[in-house]
């Protein structure tokens, strides 16, 4: 069996959804979350927003932390009427709690109703939202990177816990809000945490993707589709001097495995039909299983993110199904070669921009 490794392309990624649509508990979840990490999974993602019913995604994954050792945990948080300070603060702690393995789903909020929550201001153009999520994502990393790793020295002979010459102010002013620093959070363990945007949801949301994510999602009912995407993401964050290499490309596809081993339903010709919600897949886990080692041997996408149509049974046959198959054939590890999420998706720790300005004698 030919390997990713021996093709030159990159390793095969796979994250799933653990949304529980009426769950008000953390049980159901730290249950999804332990299979997916059961699976090997990248991470799993949990959706959140100011008009959704439910408990707090990013609170849920901060609880589910303790209870999983490796797997990725990345809550939506929404960047609209909340105060970047805070935001970049509370996916600092998720990171510490997980141990390195947390990222964060930028999303915006644009309806009226969801702003006379915070009675702040009106609702905005998704285009200056989602600039200002841009934003947000570039102050956080300034702020992640306000203290630098070895920040604090805890001498207790002198009573020094911090060694404030290596603490820094960011100094950001944005067009909605203005931020000095430095956070009130030592610095993640991953330096900083990894940020995913779904870059379909709008051309505004792709270019915050293109200058700002590290995983970037796309819908797409084709390889042909997603490969597309994925070139014209990797040219563009080229034009503005990221390495493309590090910006992983995952189709998002949602997935009805109810069929159980049966083959895919007619029309789907073993692949994703566009719907309301984006692409669906509808079949069993073995064509499941084809169509995504058909995709990344095309070099398409560097994986999937996976949404349960329905959320135990799809993702229980998702995981010991399509995935032991895709680990059978050699496509995809068994185990998980690092501890943290930037390890999982084979991402490079950043540096410290400050820490890099103070060494530099220039």
């Amino acid at each position: 069996m030919t390997t990713p490794a021996a093709t030159g392309r990159g390793p095969l990624h796979l994250a799933a959804a653990i949304d529980q649509p009426g769950a008000y508990d953390a049980a159901p979840y730290t249950e999804s979350a332990r299979l997916a990490e059961h699976g090997a999974l990248d991470f799993v993602t949990l959706g959140d927003s100011f008009a959704r019913q439910g408990l707090d995604a990013l609170a849920v994954l901060a609880r589910i932390a303790p209870a999983t050792g490796r797997v990725g945990l990345v809550p939506t948080v929404t960047t609209t009427h909340t105060e970047p300070f805070h935001v970049q603060a509370a996916v600092a702690t998720l990171d510490w709690v997980s141990h390195g393995r947390a990222g964060w789903a930028v999303e915006v909020s644009a309806t009226e109703a969801e702003a006379k929550l915070f009675g702040r201001r009106r609702a905005a153009p998704r285009e200056a939202l989602w600039r200002e999520a841009g934003e947000v994502a570039e102050v956080a990393r300034r702020l992640w990177d306000s203290w630098e790793d070895d920040a604090e020295i805890r001498d207790v002979a002198t009573g020094r816990f911090i060694d404030r010459d290596k603490l820094h102010y960011v100094d950001f002013e944005g067009r909605s809000f203005s931020v000095r620093g430095p956070s009130i959070v030592p610095r993640p363990p991953q330096g900083h945490p990894v940020v995913v945007v779904d870059a379909t949801t709008g051309g505004h949301a792709r270019e915050t993707a293109v200058r700002h994510a590290d995983v970037a999602l796309v819908r797409a009912a084709s390889p042909a589709q997603a490969g597309a995407a994925r070139a014209d993401l990797h040219r563009r964050a080229a034009e503005l001097g990221r390495d493309p290499g590090q910006l992983r490309v995952l189709a998002a596809l949602v997935v009805d495995l109810g069929g159980g081993e049966q083959a895919a339903r007619p029309g789907h010709g073993g692949g994703p039909l566009p719907t309301a919600e984006g692409p669906l897949y509808r079949g069993g886990p073995v064509d499941l299983a084809d169509l995504i080692a058909g995709w990344h041997a095309a070099d398409a996408v560097d994986g999937f993110h996976l949404t349960p149509v329905e959320p135990r049974r799809d993702l229980e046959r998702l995981v010991n199904g399509t995935v032991s198959l895709l680990q059978h054939r050699g496509l995809f590890r068994t185990f998980y070669p690092g501890a943290t999420l930037r390890e999982h998706l084979g991402l490079a720790r950043p540096a410290n921009r400050y820490a890099a300005l103070a060494g530099d004698p220039t």
